[in-house]
């Protein structure tokens, strides 16, 4: 009994905290006036661009006690996504939620004889114990995976700066998208293979004042219409495990 004391306080606790922590950073990060408020997934015109677009902010940080992850903020302060890892070093999968709690897509390392380290597989929603694997050239998954996303390998073949690839998950099939720039700096650009439109972008996050940013923790996600925003935000955790 006291050990579920123990426990069921702890989970209030960080239940506050969590609360706490987003009304304070949704605070002090807001750049969006309130007359430019909008719901999510209606475009909203970026000053800089030709083409509406949606922005969020993202912080490299959980907002639960021994966590790490990211938290992602909309234009009005709302976490519309987060993810919360208790683990460290490199996580075999990453989980992103939507502000909720609840998985919107699942991301795994590919296990596959002389697979690198940086080969992921996307699956949509929670996937199951026992991660991908490769059985006489087919996967052995009962769950398809929608996309592959590859760390560029290599300076042969492709463009010198592109740093990922998103490509069908079967193997041997075209790309779809390249990555393009450097997450270092938090400036990228995901670019359709074919027709080399860019469909969504980080950037660095300008300060209100003082034309300073809030450097590499704190930074923005554009996301052009007709692009998915949950797929957007697992391309950006896919860069961090590749380049962190």
């Amino acid at each position: 009994m006291f050990l579920f004391l123990k426990y069921l306080s702890r989970t209030v606790h960080e239940e506050l905290q969590f609360e706490h922590e987003r009304k304070r950073l949704a605070s002090s990060i807001k750049t969006i006036p309130n007359e430019d408020r909008h719901q999510i997934g209606e475009p909203r015109r970026d000053n800089n661009a030709q083409e509406a677009c949606v922005s969020f902010t993202v912080w490299r940080k959980s907002l639960l006690i021994n966590c790490n992850g990211f938290t992602v903020i909309d234009s009005r302060g709302d976490i519309v996504y987060r993810v919360d890892s208790y683990g460290g070093g490199r996580p075999r999968e990453v989980i992103l939620m939507d502000g909720a709690g609840k998985s919107v897509l699942t991301l795994r390392r590919l296990k596959k004889l002389l697979a690198r380290l940086d080969d992921w597989l996307v699956y949509e929603g929670e996937v199951g114990d026992g991660g991908p694997s490769y059985k006489s050239g087919k996967l052995s998954r009962k769950k398809k995976p929608i996309c592959c996303v590859r760390k560029r390998v290599g300076v042969f073949g492709a463009a010198s700066n592109a740093i990922a690839y998103v490509c069908h998950a079967v193997p041997g099939k075209a790309r779809e998208y390249v990555i393009e720039g450097s997450y270092a700096n938090r400036s990228c650009k995901v670019l359709e293979e074919s027709s080399r439109d860019v469909v969504a972008e980080i950037k660095r996050k300008e300060a209100n004042l003082g034309g300073g940013s809030f450097g590499t923790e704190v930074f923005v996600l554009v996301v052009r219409p007709g692009f998915n925003c949950g797929f957007a935000m697992a391309l950006v955790l896919l860069l961090d495990q590749m380049f962190s």
